[in-house]
């Protein structure tokens, strides 16, 4: 199996110049093991704000050939979920456990309930912490964004190197320019990008290749688990001339053929059902024939396609140096993304920012200058960063977003977005690909699952120990169930799933799924007849929505979940 590579031929053979490294100063009975006394390398690659159908595996016309060479000779999970949001997601993911019961109930602001803190609490334990005590080496590379301390000078207790990485190389901030991001780190050091072409996601690829690359020849057959985490697709929408250039035109024809398209492709691949209606075109977007700017349109959707397509080219090169160490036979590699298609319209609304009718005249950056900025005001080289509605994104200094017309695409067929927790907020591809375990290839499984078993699948298949107490603290017990029973299809036995995002709540057991849309009342879908969630079948089983309340009500306790808008505790 090929994967590509390209990228300078991965930079001369990993040599990577300017940018190398340096080095820093409940188990199960193996069910998921696929030799005994040989625990595999777990890789864990996670995109940001992509849609269930934006890759080509899951129905999607944008190019990603290694993502789909993973998928034809692995797994893929049809009705997996995420929390949603970008930080709740991290958490959820890294801990195992329900977003509330790590610290971030919300995002990165403290809200003053334990819940919400907007900071990793000692509570839990990440995957790394976990498979380190298991003998395992960690390294990440990306977006971290589960700590609320993101200054160079600041506490850095809830940093990855504090949280279990051996090796971190990445952003502690959540968004931000992909040519000069925002909280740029090398392990504790805040660094300024190291080369005039330096762009976010080729530089989060290659550093997770060189950590493959320098594992083996300093560790030999040590096994080790590395968190891969893109910013890409997030805004701003930029990307690299060459890979935009690939979907020029592509998207003349607008948002409503290019639903109809995924939407007859997903039913083709067996991803949806043909009984499950596709939801209407959202009723905030207008029909692409009605739609102004279609020329600009268009553009922020090849930027988008051609974000997720250097992705995938990343991807590559990592699965490549894999192969090359004689590590991808007994490598668990997962792929999947943090929330929904993301409708903010961030940068893309208003006129032209700063007004194209003034001179203006701004300072270059100095070279060992760190950007603290989520939105550059300037570019390295002194251009002022624009942002409104005409300015065509890719460069550096445009800063906007692909907005809600494209993310209600990419969510096809269902309904809402990032934010929400209907399905087109939570639902997220899974590819899972390990040779030596996973003997089905090319299939799907349609067992539901959440973030939260991500972190019981590894410490299943490491053979590790979920420890009740880590460094003089109780850890809270981990939420999920391993995933190793599906590789083999087999049913994954659960009560519910649970959902809460700004007043946005969930429940889910077997098919029938319970669903608030803040300020709303609940609505009732049996899932396997109606995935799309098109018919409200609350009225019709009143005992239903009360067991499934009931549920809900008991986790949301246990979780420590607020009543939305949180408010801070009065001070006695």
């Amino acid at each position: 199996m090929k994967f590509e590579v390209n990228r300078r031929d991965f930079i001369k053979a990993a040599g990577l110049g300017a940018a190398s490294l340096s080095l820093p100063g409940c188990a199960s009975a193996f069910q998921g093991r696929a030799v005994k006394g040989k625990p595999p390398n777990i890789v864990l690659i996670m995109a940001d704000d992509m849609g269930y159908s934006d890759i080509g595996c899951y129905g999607s016309e944008i190019r990603t050939p290694n993502l789909d060479r993973l998928a034809s000779s692995g797994l893929r999970f049809t009705q997996f979920y995420n929390t949603a949001r970008c930080c709740p997601t991290r958490a959820s993911l890294m801990s195992g456990l329900y977003q509330h019961q790590a610290g971030v109930g919300h995002m990165m602001g403290d809200k003053g309930h334990d819940g919400y803190r907007g900071d990793l609490n000692n509570r839990c334990m990440t995957i790394a912490e976990v498979l380190k005590e298991a003998g395992y080496s960690t390294y990440m590379s990306g977006k971290w964004h589960v700590t609320k301390h993101v200054g160079p000078d600041g506490p850095k207790h809830n940093w990855p190197r504090q949280r279990g990485f051996d090796r971190f190389f990445g952003t502690i901030h959540g968004a931000g320019s992909f040519y000069d991001p925002c909280s740029l780190t090398r392990d504790n050091t805040q660094i300024p990008p190291d080369s005039d072409d330096f762009y976010y996601t080729n530089a989060i690829s290659d550093n997770a290749a060189r950590f493959v690359q320098e594992h083996k020849s300093r560790s030999g057959d040590k096994p080790f688990f590395m968190y891969v985490a893109f910013t890409s697709p997030h805004w701003p929408m930029h990307a690299l001339p060459e890979d935009i250039a690939r979907y020029k035109g592509r998207y003349d024809k607008g948002w409503d053929e290019l639903r109809a398209e995924r939407h007859k492709r997903m039913i083709k691949m067996g991803i949806v059902q043909d009984k499950w209606k596709i939801t209407e075109r959202d009723s905030h977007v207008p029909a692409w024939g009605q739609a102004n700017n279609k020329k600009w349109n268009a553009r922020r959707m090849e930027v988008y396609a051609a974000m997720v397509d250097c992705m995938d080219q990343g991807i590559g090169r990592i699965v490549s140096e894999l192969k090359k160490t004689g590590n991808l036979e007994n490598t668990l590699i997962f792929f999947l993304a943090d929330n929904g298609g993301c409708a903010e319209e961030y940068g893309s609304r208003g006129p032209v920012r700063p007004d194209p009718s003034k001179k203006v005249v701004l300072k270059p950056m100095d070279k060992n200058q760190l950007q603290r900025n989520m939105q550059p005001k300037v570019t390295r080289d002194g251009r002022p960063v624009r942002t409104g509605e005409g300015v065509m994104p890719g460069p550096a200094d445009t800063y906007v977003a692909y907005g809600r017309p494209w993310a209600n695409a990419s969510n096809t067929p269902f309904r809402l977005y990032k934010h929400w927790v209907h399905e087109g907020g939570i639902s997220t591809p899974l590819i899972a690909h390990w040779p030596a375990r996973i003997k089905a290839r090319g299939k799907l499984r349609h067992q539901p699952g959440h973030l939260v078993d991500i972190m019981a699948t590894c410490v299943d298949v490491a053979d590790a120990k979920y420890p009740g107490q880590y460094k003089d603290h109780k850890i809270t017990p981990a939420e999920g169930k391993s995933l190793a029973p599906a590789f083999d299809n087999k049913q994954i036995e659960r009560e519910a799933l649970y959902w809460e995002h700004e007043g946005n709540r969930a429940v889910r057991k077997g098919k029938w799924k319970l669903v608030s849309r803040h300020p709303g009342g609940w609505e009732l879908y049996d899932l396997k007849a109606d995935r799309t969630e098109l018919n409200n079948l609350a009225q019709k089983h009143p005992r239903k929505v009360q067991q499934l309340k009931g549920l809900y009500e008991s986790w949301a306790a246990r979780c420590g979940v607020q009543p939305w808008p949180v408010r801070k505790p009065k001070k006695k």
